[in-house]
């Protein structure tokens, strides 16, 4: 029941046709990200904020002015709704080939709370004058786009996602450095061109191992397969072997433990091709 004050007003209102309507919600603001490189230059837009309001994503790809690229942006890796963006500097213009021949980089977020980032690579194609997207879905990893021999070439900086929650619980897991380049529209590891990256991130994981011998065994997989990777497979196995003998090869109550975990890790290190 309206109370007396509020339904004399009303009836007031009524008594002179006068009535107001609730007034209508706002529209979502239209966010904007662009960036640019040489003749080439995109701007990625979406209404609303990052989360379950986002909607009409749009990237737009120009070349001296001229749009030869616009397109909702879709992504297989998050159905039937929309991205996030990565980021409040999702959009990329940068030299991923070596030809010359900027292309863009869109940085999407599946959504989750561990899952999951997705890039995607526009490269413009002379034939049909328009850009072709290509997609990769990092899964868990985080994926940085990094001049890594400061050449003006850019590769991404991530990790190897098969190694995440697999050992032991998610949040004592860790995977090895991966180095991915771009070119003729594919995406190819080139992480042993990179040894002194894969040492530093070995050194980091036994660090952390060495700390965390409680429930470990998720930290001392990527520096297994970090060192693997760098040829060293017999000090990996005559270190696991003391490890083990120090029964220092722990995980969480369901995770495997001990022999079985080097068992599990050989396994996956065979699957993932750090040894052969």
């Amino acid at each position: 029941m309206l109370r007396s004050h509020s339904r004399h007003a009303f009836m007031l209102a009524c008594a002179f046709g006068v009535i107001f309507a609730a007034a209508p919600a706002a529209a979502p603001a239209t966010a904007t990200q662009s960036a640019s490189s040489g003749i080439v230059s995109a701007t990625f837009s979406y209404q609303g904020s990052i989360g379950p309001t986002i909607s009409d994503e749009t990237l737009t790809i120009e070349r001296s002015g001229q749009v030869f690229y616009n397109a909702p942006v879709t992504s297989s890796s998050c159905g039937n709704f929309p991205c996030d963006p990565g980021s409040d500097r999702s959009v990329h213009v940068v030299n991923l080939e070596g030809n010359g021949e900027p292309d863009i980089v869109l940085d999407l977020f599946s959504g989750g709370a561990d899952c999951c980032t997705v890039e995607q690579v526009f490269s413009y194609d002379p034939g049909t004058m328009t850009y072709v997207k290509t997609e990769r879905d990092f899964s868990m990893a985080e994926a940085k786009l990094e001049d890594l021999s400061h050449n003006g070439r850019f590769e991404f900086l991530t990790s190897d996602a098969g190694f995440e929650c697999t050992f032991t619980d998610c949040a004592d897991s860790g995977a090895p450095i991966e180095i991915l380049a771009f070119s003729d529209r594919r995406f190819t590891n080139v992480t042993t061109k990179y040894p002194k990256l894969i040492a530093k991130d070995a050194a980091e994981w036994l660090k952390l191992f060495k700390h965390h011998l409680s429930n470990g065994v998720g930290l001392i997989a990527p520096w297994a397969a970090d060192e693997d990777l760098l040829g060293h497979s017999a000090q990996v196995k005559s270190y696991l072997a003391e490890q083990l003998k120090e029964q220092h090869l722990k995980g969480a109550d369901f995770s495997p433990s001990g022999q079985r975990f080097i068992n599990a890790l050989n396994k996956l290190l065979r699957k993932y091709g750090y040894v052969h």
